[in-house]
């Protein structure tokens, strides 16, 4: 037959990504935390960003493998320049760039949501985002991969999170953008969007009964997401599996948004 696709000796492995160099924000607790583990794991570097030097230091001293701790800013743009300069200055490159740190306070209606709140979120939600994008850009090569972590709640809002769902609304459309933007210099851009999991940052509508079982309700599978269900996506977004895959969001949410 001569229409039979030609196949390769051999395919990329989802989820491998022993050698890279990552950056995570957000990286001090909950789902970046978790990441930060699951990189380590499979053996690659993971510099740590967060706030708090204190919390960083906690999650490092856990990882199995090479580690660097910078603490600072995410809404600051020299900050995030530095973290890409000091990546690359102490492994010799940057591969993969996760912007994981967020913000989600429940602040009601929007006569409630202060111009102060409104700015903070995106700021940090967004803004910070981009500005790591940014920084990782100049310092990647061919092959580089940012990662952003969005939410159902970008699809999908509730009541009291306008200011958060509108922030992770303007990611997907950051990243499509970044996606046009890099292809040329082969960095692919994608989002994960998990829905909801059993984090600090959802611990208060766990801990409500009427407000969880309405979730867990709303969610085919009827739970919350495990730890476990949501490294895998990021994993495979940053191996070379996925090398074809841009400018494209990865619900990770049991079902959430088909119901």
């Amino acid at each position: 037959m001569t229409d039979q696709i030609e196949i390769p000796e051999s395919f990329p492995d989802p989820g491998a990504v022993a050698g890279k160099r990552v950056v995570i924000t957000g990286a001090s607790r909950g789902l970046g935390s978790l990441l930060a583990h699951a990189f380590s794991c499979a053996g690659a570097s993971v510099a740590l960003v967060a706030r708090s030097e204190r919390d960083l230091k906690s999650v490092a001293d856990a990882l199995p493998g090479p580690s660097l701790v910078l603490s600072g800013d995410v809404t600051d743009e020299d900050f995030n320049e530095a973290v890409a300069d000091a990546t690359a200055a102490e492994w010799g490159g940057l591969d993969v760039w996760i912007a994981n740190a967020g913000i989600s306070p429940i602040v009601g209606g929007p006569r409630q949501v202060g111009a102060s709140v409104w700015r903070q979120v995106l700021e940090v939600n967004l803004t910070g985002a981009f500005l790591g994008a940014r920084a990782a850009a100049r310092v990647m090569g061919e092959g580089g991969r940012l990662i952003f972590t969005g939410s159902v709640l970008g699809e999908r809002p509730r009541v009291g999170l306008t200011a958060y769902s509108a922030s992770k609304a303007g990611l997907v459309g950051m990243a499509k953008g970044l996606a046009l933007d890099l292809a040329a210099a082969g960095i692919t851009v994608n989002v994960v969007a998990p829905g909801w999991f059993d984090s600090p940052l959802a611990q208060g509508w766990k801990n409500n009964p009427e407000l969880a079982a309405a979730i867990t309700g709303h969610t085919p599978q009827g739970r919350w997401g495990a730890p476990a269900d949501l490294a895998g996506a990021y994993l495979f977004l940053a191996s070379e599996a996925a090398a074809f895959v841009t400018g494209t969001v990865v619900n990770v949410d049991g079902g959430y948004l088909l119901v």
